[in-house]
């Protein structure tokens, strides 16, 4: 029997966080996406804590009436407006499990375009 659509990102998903974990200095960029919204957070695996989040719900970018690629630009810029603030460069970026096009590929270049290298 073929696996759901889910079960199928869930498998791509603990395969990818096997080999991509976050440090202090080079934490991971984990993405969520849901049919109306995208989350993005830096994750230092190592101490378990987050370092900062951006989602299309902030206030500056929910404000903004645009595709939802272009919503996702956004808040990769946003993340890496934050990142930089708080002394980060070099990330991994973590996409979740999500093939990387359409809204998870607007996010990374948004991110890129606000200085993270990854």
């Amino acid at each position: 029997m073929a696996l759901s659509k889910n079960d199928r990102r869930t498998r791509i998903r603990f395969r990818v966080r096997k080999t991509i974990s976050g440090s202090e200095q080079r934490p991971r960029l984990a993405v969520f996406r849901s049919n109306n919204e995208i989350y993005a957070q830096l994750i230092d695996d190592v101490n378990g804590k987050t370092i900062t989040a951006a989602s299309s719900r902030d206030k500056d970018i929910d404000a903004s009436k645009v595709t939802k690629v272009e919503v996702a630009k956004l808040v990769g810029k946003s993340i890496a407006e934050k990142a930089v603030k708080a002394g980060v460069e070099q990330i991994s970026f973590d996409r979740g499990g999500y093939l990387y096009h359409g809204r998870i590929k607007s996010l990374a270049e948004g991110a890129r375009e606000g200085g993270l290298k990854f």
